[in-house]
């Protein structure tokens, strides 16, 4: 029996997916449920399942775009599932190993004629000499065109002194198509420079309090939940609190017409092995401390492992990105569409600031909220991120409730 397997749908709006990589040849024995290929939609890369157990016949190339519901490879049920390593072994194989190669023709390049070696041969008339040595130029660089091959006075002005010194470096390129995730992230990131009047605005944070936190609770929070207590849950507590302070910040446009959410699906970008992902906490806002690290690193993992579903990305209400884990200092993040806003984290450093008018040396990270300006005022998006920065210096007062213990569920 032939069972004709088709492009399942990745979610709704989907219409096409790419046939990234095929993880099998054809002509292969496949098992049911085996992942024979890596499929591109243009949010998510996804492994396709063999539906049945048999011999495959590849109907696409890699890079071919396959509408949904297309068949893209045949499966062969009835196949016999080969036996003994992959190899071919036995007489056979000895046979085919012993059979003689094919003589190979060697063709000769044809053999420049040679020049009769002269004296004259490169040696500059002393006009031609005088031009090389302002052009820093080697006689052994120049073929001479005059008699015996001595090099004249037009040779000399006509030279070109080399562009850059020959290092022995390859210099090669290669050219290879982007995928269709990274095609539509590009898209999405254009649009929202094009469509969208985004604005930027920026604020420190002395991460002094946070530190001390974490240095005291780090460890009996491992212990207890067996996760570590890092930036994401204190920024993203923070983060949902002033979005219920601004709800602007936590709308976006349709057409003529403003939404505004109740709740806080908070964005949180990810680097994956195909690049950046940003799946959804939902309903951030009813989350706690250990909740938000729980889910940060459930989402991470599946993200790693490129098990993220389009589901899990689809959404989000304002987004919450960290350049400082790889060392960013400042940035001007870009809105992701639809949303109105996203933060961008960056890296801790220790700076000198004033507190109660004595100059210290402090963690301080630099904090950015792009904006669409469209709908949210400079009185909105400035108040959201100073809200941000009160609750960040202020943890064990305002988003611990003054008891970090029961705030940490410990």
């Amino acid at each position: 029996m032939i069972l004709e397997m088709k492009v399942p749908s990745p979610g709704e709006s989907i219409k096409e997916v790419e046939i990234a990589t095929w993880l099998v040849k054809d002509g292969d024995y496949v098992e049911k449920d085996q992942a024979i290929a890596e499929v591109d939609s243009d949010k998510a890369t996804l492994e396709l399942p063999a539906e049945a157990s048999g011999i495959i016949t590849l109907k696409a190339e890699e890079g071919d775009a396959v509408a949904v519901g297309a068949v893209v490879c045949l499966i062969d049920t009835d196949g016999a599932k080969p036996s003994g390593s992959p190899e071919a072994s036995g007489p056979a194989a000895e046979v085919k190993a012993e059979a003689p190669k094919a003589e190979e023709k060697k063709v000769e390049a044809p053999k420049a004629a040679p020049v009769a070696a002269t004296y004259a041969a490169q040696t500059p008339s002393p006009a031609a000499k005088k031009i090389l040595d302002e052009k820093n130029i080697q006689p052994s660089d120049i073929v001479g065109t005059g008699k015996d091959g001595r090099i004249t006075k037009d040779d000399a002005v006509n030279a070109v002194p080399s562009m850059g010194t020959p290092t022995g470096g390859t210099r090669g390129s290669e050219r290879t198509k982007l995928s269709m995730l990274r095609r539509k992230v590009a898209e999405r990131l254009v649009s929202a420079k094009n469509e969208t009047a985004m604005l930027t605005t920026f604020n420190e944070v002395d991460m002094t309090n946070i530190y001390a936190l974490r240095e005291q609770y780090k460890e009996e929070f491992k212990a207890k939940h067996g996760l570590g207590l890092g930036f994401m849950s204190f920024f993203t507590k923070a983060v949902t609190r002033a979005l219920q302070l601004f709800p602007d910040v936590n709308s976006m446009i349709d057409g003529q017409e403003k939404i505004s959410y109740d709740f806080c699906d908070i964005s949180v970008a990810v680097s994956g092995p195909k690049g950046l992902m940003v799946p959804v906490m939902r309903n951030a806002e009813t989350l706690s401390f250990r909740g938000v690290e729980a889910e940060i690193k459930r989402l991470a993992i599946r993200a790693r492992d490129g098990q993220i579903t389009v589901d899990e990305m689809t959404g989000g209400t304002f987004t919450i990105s960290n350049g400082g884990v790889f060392g960013s200092m400042l940035s001007t993040p870009i809105i992701n569409p639809p949303q109105s806003g996203i933060l961008g984290m960056h890296n801790v450093v220790e700076r000198a600031i004033v507190r109660n008018g004595q100059i210290v040396i402090a963690p301080v990270m630099f904090v950015a909220l792009s904006y669409d300006h469209r709908i949210i005022d400079g009185r909105e998006s400035v108040g959201f991120l100073v809200a941000v920065k009160e609750a960040l210096e202020n943890p064990v007062e305002i988003l611990m409730n003054n008891n970090p213990k029961k705030a940490l569920e410990l």
